[in-house]
């Protein structure tokens, strides 16, 4: 059977990194003997700009009977809607509230020979095995509900309100899924112990007590998955300093929208953060480095991110079908990114190469056909 990928480039960088992604998705194919039927529709700031359009008509009905979406980037600096939000930004949360893929899953781990300019240019390495956790943030409610609205009198905006809106069932269903990966998964890479972190701000919010509370009662069915806590103001502190003791850690969304971001300093910056938006039936993948339009058509952006997401997407999609060879050519992919980081001759720029986009991908593209013969 062909399992139906919807391909969603968008703008700026994400049409490259998605044809870096297809190419990996090429070399499954052939080496693993599984087959995509890859569909692939514009959207975003470029196609409303050319057409008054954030995407076609039965985009979303397409995007709901795939088995999985690949998104690359949407938004333009000059493509914006009449109420003031970029062109593009009706795809991404037309896709969550829609779909309703109420956890966004975000992995940030350190893969080897990867350097950072935390301090003295790219001179610094981390060790590895010590940045390994995933933060799952609550997508469908916080503060991107549209609970919100501008006081405007006499064309002046005098006030702007911003609710947030936090609910049992959000909040249940989000610290659930978080405590279910924790099971799966080794523990924090300090202790090997599995632990689940509940980030808020419980000292001060009622949304957050609620949040608190109902972690707790999740808790309770999960004895052999400890408990942890931070208020996220110390999380971030404490995320940086000491990476390693964390596990798993689930928050709300704007808290986690911000978490996350800082968290991709720890594996190497944007270009090697990949992220899933997964609900009960369906799921989206993606880069989360935007669109970079300053970038764009110059062949330079680091495709691994958008390749993550797609070793992401098999794996999901692999146990939601049951199917051991999409598991297999997840773990592949992921084995592969991590040979041609080894190796460090094809090293973009941010990462302080000077290595094509385009190169990367054919790299690890070759990896993995090439891991699937050595068996």
């Amino acid at each position: 059977m062909a399992y139906k990928i919807v391909l969603l480039a968008g703008d700026g960088a994400g049409p490259e990194v998605m044809r870096e992604g297809v190419k990996v998705l090429k070399s499954i194919e052939t080496a693993y003997g599984l087959s995509f039927d890859l569909i692939p529709y514009p959207c975003g700031g470029q196609h409303y700009l050319d057409t008054g359009e954030e995407w076609p008509d039965g985009t979303f009905e397409s995007c709901k009977s795939a088995d999985a979406i690949l998104l690359g980037a949407v938004g333009l600096p000059e493509a914006v809607l009449p109420n003031g939000e970029i062109a593009g930004i009706g795809v991404v949360f037309g896709l969550r509230f829609g779909l309703d893929l109420y956890a966004n899953v975000r992995p940030t781990k350190l893969y080897p020979n990867v350097r950072h300019k935390i301090h003295a240019g790219f001179k610094q390495v981390w060790e590895p095995g010590k940045v390994d956790f995933v933060i799952i943030r609550e997508n469908t409610e916080g503060l991107y509900t549209p609970a919100r609205g501008f006081l405007d009198r006499g064309g002046v905006k005098e006030l702007a309100v911003d609710s947030r809106v936090i609910t049992r069932k959000g909040a249940q269903r989000v610290i659930q899924f978080a405590f279910d990966l924790a099971k799966e998964r080794k523990g924090a890479p300090a202790d090997g112990k599995r632990k689940v972190t509940c980030v808020d701000k419980s000292n001060v919010t009622a949304g957050c007590k609620l949040f608190r509370a109902i972690y707790d009662e999740v808790a309770a069915r999960y004895p052999d998955i400890g408990r942890d806590y931070a208020y996220i103001d110390a999380f971030l502190q404490w995320l940086i300093r000491s990476p390693e003791t964390y596990d798993v850690a689930v928050t709300s969304n704007v808290f986690g929208d911000i978490a996350t971001d800082l968290a991709a300093v720890l594996q190497g910056g944007m270009g090697m953060a990949a992220g899933g938006n997964i609900g009960d039936g369906h799921a989206m993948f993606e880069p989360i480095h935007g669109s970079a339009p300053k970038h764009a058509g110059k062949d330079e952006v680091n495709p691994i991110a958008m390749i993550l997401a797609v070793h992401m997407m098999l794996e999901w999609l692999g146990r939601r079908k049951g199917d051991r060879s999409l598991r297999e050519a997840a773990a592949a992919v992921e084995k592969s990114v991590e040979t041609v980081l080894k190796a460090g001759k094809l090293v973009t720029y941010d990462l302080g190469g000077t290595a094509r986009c385009s190169e990367v991908g054919t790299a690890i593209a070759t990896a993995v056909s090439k891991r699937s013969k050595e068996g």
